[in-house]
């Protein structure tokens, strides 16, 4: 199998928190890498050739494609906790919510608390 250099860009403290954990692994960040990216491929290619769209569903949850309600009826789930553990057996993390979801969320709670 023959490897290909190719640019891409990350953000500058996940490349850190990176290197930071392939050392703890003994291994480079280019490793780690590789073996992230060939599970996801992996396994979206083997979900496609099965006919099996839950791991597309999931996938669009996680990159934020699709909202969490949407995402259980496309699943047939009615539980949160379905979902999440969904998410940890697919290997995909969870969705992070926009920059001003969140601070929303934080200034209302601080207006309950003040």
């Amino acid at each position: 199998m023959a490897n290909v250099n190719f640019t891409g860009a990350v953000d500058r403290d996940l490349l850190k928190r990176a290197k930071v954990l392939a050392a703890k692994a003994e291994t480079s960040v280019n490793a780690l890498f590789n073996a992230e990216l060939r599970y996801l491929v992996e396994t979206f290619e083997a979900a496609e050739a099965a006919g099996n769209q839950n791991f597309r569903i999931l996938l669009d949850f996680s990159l934020g494609r699709s909202d969490h309600r949407a995402t259980m009826a496309a699943l047939g789930i009615d539980s949160e906790e379905d979902l999440f553990l969904l998410m940890a057996q697919a290997h995909l993390p969870l969705p992070r919510l926009p920059e001003t979801t969140t601070q929303g969320m934080v200034d209302e709670l601080n207006a309950l608390a003040g």
